[in-house]
């Protein structure tokens, strides 16, 4: 457990260090690189405190090898979001480690967003739009992409699984399981995307009416707006001079600043709104068909009980790359979250196997 707090550390210091090599704003490059030397003298100092050669541990983990690689292909928006993901797990070592030997505890430990907030704010040349760019960045990363495309493949295997085992229960897996299953799957993965197309084109009207709002706000009262924005800067511990200086900065362009009030005092990000809810609803029809279809395989080919077989083993090696997956953002141990994904996605298709099996004695 020692070691495992030491690694995410050492991880966290080598991402926010990638984040700082791709970062085209050298004030945000800064804070990252601030960051990536912060949880390097946290890995440095847990390392000494359990007297361990800090040479041998200073090298990142696969799982932030992964991560890398992703925002190379997806951008490094996902990994800080994944970076936001376990900073709680990284504030609880601290914690931890500050509560055994003793010491005070600042606050500043729960919140490592407070941490970035807080360097990016004592930077000399901050101005409102780096801030906010930060912002509303470090706020659009934590549903990103890749947790959809994990969960929405976890949702289309377990539900399909343990549909297509319960038919095969019933049946002793011979007819309608292949017709069961495809038809789990095409009735799940449309109910998946209608329901996806439906959250983002809701999200996107009430959205565009609240920013219309604000817009005629800013238009009958710049000057109202403009002491609103400072006072948001000044909330989160800017200098009045300061925040008067950056809100009076965006107030010169109506169309920047429309932007930043919706991004400060709605916590709306303008750039989500043109997602196309189309586009939404076919990924996660792809998502859901691409764990829904692996227990249906086997039954495209054979029956009975080798199919059940096959279906089970397949479903298994399926539930534990989900699991295996997921650590990307809650760094927990691979064969743990693997294992415990299997067990309970076994343990539904199991229930829904022995009650098909129930039935199909009782018709019998």
């Amino acid at each position: 457990m020692k070691n495992k707090n030491i690694q995410t550390e050492i991880d966290a210091s080598y991402l926010y260090g990638k984040l700082a090599a791709q970062e085209s704003d050298p004030t945000i490059a800064n804070v990252y690189r601030q960051m990536s030397e912060i949880e390097s003298d946290h890995a440095q100092a847990f390392a000494k405190k359990e007297n361990l050669s800090s040479e041998n541990l200073m090298k990142p983990s696969w799982r932030a090898k992964t991560l890398n690689n992703i925002g190379r292909i997806f951008g490094y928006d996902y990994v800080l979001g994944a970076l936001m993901d376990t900073e709680k797990s990284i504030s609880n070592a601290v914690i931890t480690a500050k509560q055994k030997n003793k010491k005070e505890l600042t606050g500043k430990e729960s919140n490592h967003v407070t941490i970035l907030r807080t360097i990016l704010e004592k930077e000399k040349k901050v101005t409102g739009i780096q801030l906010s760019k930060f912002e509303s960045r470090h706020r659009s990363v934590g549903g990103n992409a890749i947790r959809a495309a994990v969960l929405g493949g976890n949702d289309g295997l377990v539900s399909n699984f343990s549909l297509v085992m319960g038919i095969a229960g019933a049946t002793a897996g011979q007819e309608g399981v292949l017709l069961a299953g495809l038809a789990g799957l095409l009735a799940g993965a449309l109910s998946m995307a209608l329901g996806e197309w439906i959250s983002v084109k809701s999200s996107q009207e009430l959205y565009e009416n609240q920013m219309q709002i604000e817009m005629d706000e800013l238009e009958t009262n710049p000057e109202g707006e403009a002491k609103e924005l400072a006072l948001i800067y000044i909330a989160k511990g800017i200098p009045e001079e300061q925040a008067y200086k950056m809100s009076d900065e965006i107030m010169k362009d109506k169309t920047h600043a429309h932007d930043i009030l919706v991004k400060e005092e709605l916590g709306i990000n303008a750039e989500e709104l043109k997602g196309s809810a189309v586009e939404a609803a076919i990924y996660s029809f792809i998502l859901f068909s691409i764990g829904a279809v692996i227990p249906v395989i086997p039954f495209m080919f054979t029956n009975g009980m080798k199919a059940i077989a096959i279906s089970v083993s397949m479903s298994a090696a399926g539930l534990f790359l989900i699991g295996a997956a997921i650590t990307l953002f809650t760094g927990k141990n691979v064969c743990y979250s693997g294992f415990r994904q299997v067990f309970f996605g076994l343990a539904a298709a199991a229930v829904t196997f022995g009650i098909g099996k129930l039935i199909g004695v009782s018709v019998t």
